[in-house]
């Protein structure tokens, strides 16, 4: 797995250039390693995991390949027969480990001194509330220079399933990324590329804006401002992924895609309402979410003919709040009050998934095509 990094192992194919349509060709790209790094530095034995693996379905996870040198062995590679890629996220930010793991790479301008997404998996993994919600941390380590953290991938021991990768909150950007005041042209440029029509008149007589508004303004264009949650990537048994899903936005429109991915299997659908009231549950009574704003984390949800799961993920912008800051994650963010609406989207996924029935989803337009 993972994530907003998202990771699955899938069967390599005979031919790269089959699993390519005309417009894909630069998104599917064949993760390489160089000899040299493997020769240098052998990997560590990965943690026991299950020996089963996905399907050749799987394959249709990539949406950015990797171009990272591989931490994995020869032989161990070999063994797996596989490839790697991310669902969703930055491009390069997750490599294979061993089967049933991944390592991800520590996120680009963190202090060498401070590592917030391996210290929140450390807190959480000692969490009795919610180290069952999250993917299993086993370790940070170096490799060639970099820093790493090894997680458990989520996708191990599931066959072509169904998955959904959720964006959760109504803020995904630190309060720190958006302190400068100062106006800018380059992201009016990107706000007009993106709406003509969003930038008030002020605005277009400055030709600027500040990284605030901006921000804000790219929450706006999702369902994330209003919802507090929104849908990054869909996979479907046996077809290609969805991954512009910014036309999805509207409750009725999130209803029906809900509804599309659960189809007619109800007891995927409970057991995912389920699982996810029990995270909500076991949020609200962790130590670590009342004194921490959880920023650009990731609801993760899977299912095949057997099993179902949900959990919790991504935690690079997870930060402490001051001593003085009570979070809800629910209230509506100010500047400087660090509340980011966690909780508030996950109450709105959950009703969304409770209520939202295939039938009903037949009458909306499917925009996410």
């Amino acid at each position: 797995m993972l994530t907003k990094d998202l990771c699955v192992t899938v069967a390599a194919g005979k031919d790269e250039d089959r699993w390519r349509s005309k417009n894909e060709g630069a998104l599917f790209k064949r993760w390489k390693r160089t000899t040299s790094s493997v020769e240098t530095t052998p990997a560590a034995p990965a943690p026991t995991t299950p020996s089963s693996q996905p399907s050749d379905l799987l394959k249709f996870l990539a949406i950015n390949a990797l171009e990272l040198s591989a931490p994995a062995s020869d032989a161990l590679l070999k063994s797996r027969s596989s490839e790697w890629f991310q669902l969703s996220g930055h491009p390069g930010s997750l490599a294979p480990a061993g089967p049933g793991t991944v390592w991800k790479r520590r996120a680009a301008g963190d202090h060498p001194a401070h590592n917030p997404e391996r210290d929140a998996y450390e807190a959480l993994a000692a969490c009795p509330h919610m180290r069952s919600a999250i993917p299993r941390f086993y370790r940070e380590l170096e490799y060639g220079g970099e820093h790493f953290i090894e997680l458990q991938d989520l996708l191990h021991g599931f066959r072509d399933p169904h998955v959904m990768d959720i964006k959760m909150g109504t803020r995904t950007f630190l309060e720190d990324e958006v302190s400068n005041a100062r106006a800018r042209s380059d992201l009016y440029e990107k706000m007009v590329r993106l709406d003509p029509n969003a930038p008030t008149e002020a605005e277009h007589v400055a030709r600027a804006v500040t990284k605030l508004r901006y921000m804000q303004f790219r929450e706006q264009c999702s369902s994330s401002a209003e919802q507090g949650f929104r849908i990054e990537a869909v996979k479907l048994p046996g077809q290609p992924p969805l991954t512009d899903l910014q036309k999805v936005k509207e409750p009725k429109q999130l209803t029906a895609a809900v509804a599309r991915f659960f189809g007619n299997d109800e007891r995927a659908r409970r057991a995912i309402a389920t699982r996810l009231r029990e995270i909500r549950s076991l949020f609200e009574k962790s130590d670590f979410f009342r004194t921490h704003e959880i920023v650009g984390s990731s609801i993760f949800i899977i299912y095949d003919d057997e099993r179902v799961g949900a959990w919790l993920i991504d935690f690079a912008k997870t930060r402490r709040v001051p001593n003085e800051i009570k979070v809800t994650h629910r209230e509506p963010w100010q500047q400087g009050n660090h509340e980011e609406g966690f909780l508030y989207g996950l109450d709105r996924l959950i009703n969304t998934i409770e209520t939202a029935r295939l039938s009903e989803a037949m009458t909306e337009p499917d925009v996410s095509r």
